[in-house]
């Protein structure tokens, strides 16, 4: 970290004022100046301030009370030295209570003002780090208490017996020790995240944090920002300075969701970090290294992405070191019961429902059903039928109308051919073909929210309504 600080000086004798600059320009810090508590802390809104130094009595007798209570009010991360003058104690103990960080009394030698001022700002820096941390492991516990579940794997919900889910399995195994870049690939909803939470879980940072970022779910405008971080002032509305992502995630793992959709300008930055483990924050000059594990994800597949005009080569590979993609339900139906008995346990408290098990006709037909949706969707239909579910046992007729893509199936023959003696419910056939026309035109644009909104021919933020609607993601 650099050593460069900015000192904001507040005193309205010139001699002073002018002395402390050129001491403090000395020992290598940039300095800002004003003559009065109005001036200095409009300064400080201005361009913001490490220390701030102050003469207790000015022009007028509020002065000093005034820039300390100014500070305290629009800038808290920043500390305040006051001097004071020779014998008045009770002003010095008054600042104190007020919250200045140390007071010196004139008159004093440049040693021991310049000793003072190291001192502030080396225990600013520490405290500074110390609650980075502590905010990385309250994120990192928030998380820890989502995913815990009911304790019984070591993969969260990544729950299968079938080949497919079996081999993500042993390649969450082999890469988790290492800490190279890995991308997964998969259709929405197959549980990419769960992955990256597993290869976390299980790698020598399972101590540090797991950040994620949802690439996609960001304008493009804040994405530098939310990764990177930004300085005070840097744009409008940057009244303090903000740690990015990268920063919080120190120490740990950066999950990168939805990676296809970034920009090419952040495309850049991330491959700087990616190449040399560093980054400046948005309006910054000064350079931070960051040790972040990185797992990105995307519901691309691998070719595509390669041969997607707005993605950069050179970041493709950088990303691309170790693949491994989820498969879909579809591809896996025979782990299907076992989903939906994980999802009965874990979703009954929530839903508070009484339902202990599921009707073997039930479960035929989600057993039959494609789900284009993949392990999302079945777990938001299992979440579904518990609120509506009136016995103790979930029933056919309790799931909503699941009409597969790829040709009518026993649970669907009927609705679209004719009505017998069990009719149907025309509104949740409704709402089902709607958000499964979504999910599918999603698929075809690669997730491009704005192609799929002119493709079903509404706005897009009709489109995001929807899609926030049914539980759609990436």
């Amino acid at each position: 970290m650099s050593n460069l600080r900015r000192v904001l000086i507040i005193d309205d004798h010139d001699s002073m004022r002018e002395g402390l600059e050129l001491l403090m320009r000395r020992r290598g810090h940039r300095t800002l100046a004003a003559t009065d508590a109005k001036e200095g802390l409009q300064i400080l809104e201005d361009e913001g301030a490490d220390l701030v130094i102050t003469d207790m009595k000015m022009a007028t007798e509020e002065d000093g009370i005034r820039v300390l209570e100014g500070v305290n009010r629009s800038s808290p991360t920043t500390d305040v030295l006051v001097i004071t003058a020779h014998g008045t104690v009770e002003r010095a103990v008054e600042a104190m209570k007020l919250g200045a960080r140390d007071f010196i009394s004139k008159p004093f030698s440049p040693e021991e003002f310049g000793i003072k001022v190291d001192r502030l700002l080396r225990e600013r820096d520490e405290r500074l780090r110390l609650e980075q941390e502590n905010l990385a492991l309250r994120v990192e516990n928030t998380y820890l208490r989502s995913e815990s579940g009911d304790g019984d794997t070591p993969y969260g919900d990544m729950v299968g017996q079938a080949e497919g889910i079996l081999q993500v399995k042993r390649f969450v195994e082999r890469v988790a020790p290492s800490d190279s870049t890995v991308m997964v690939y998969g259709e929405s909803g197959t549980g990419k995240e769960l992955v990256a939470r597993a290869i976390h879980a299980r790698s020598s940072r399972h101590e540090g944090p797991f950040i994620r970022v949802n690439c996609g779910a960001l304008p493009e405008g804040l994405l530098d920002s939310e990764l990177f971080g930004h300085e005070r002032g840097a744009f409008t509305g940057a009244a303090k300075q903000r740690r990015g992502r990268f920063e919080l995630a120190d120490g740990g793992t950066l999950f990168l969701d939805e990676i296809a959709t970034i920009n090419a300008a952040t495309q850049v930055r991330l491959l700087r970090v990616l190449q040399e483990r560093e980054l400046e924050r948005v309006g910054g000059e000064e350079t931070i290294p960051v040790d972040v594990r990185i797992v990105a994800a995307t519901n691309t597949s691998a070719e595509d992405l390669l041969a997607a005009e707005g993605f950069r080569e050179d970041l493709y590979y950088r990303l691309h070191v170790v693949p491994v993609t989820v498969p879909p339900l579809r591809e896996r139906k025979d782990d299907i019961p076992l989903l939906v008995d994980h999802f009965l346990g874990k979703l009954k408290r929530r839903t508070r429902s009484a339902v202990t098990g599921i009707d073997p006709a039930a479960m035929k037909r989600l057993a039959g059903y494609d789900w284009p949706g993949n392990v999302r969707q079945l777990e938001n239909v299992i979440e579904r039928a518990l609120v509506l579910a009136e016995g103790e046992v979930l029933e056919k007729g309790d799931l909503p109308l699941l009409v597969n893509v790829n040709g009518p199936d026993s649970a669907t023959s009927t609705a679209l051919g004719g009505v017998n003696a069990e009719g149907i419910d025309l509104d949740r056939a409704v709402v089902d073909m709607e958000e499964r026309m979504i999910r599918q035109v999603l698929e075809r644009t690669g997730g491009n929210r704005a192609a799929a909104a002119r493709t079903l021919n509404i706005t897009k933020s009709k489109l995001l309504y929807k899609i926030k609607k049914y539980g759609i993601g990436g």
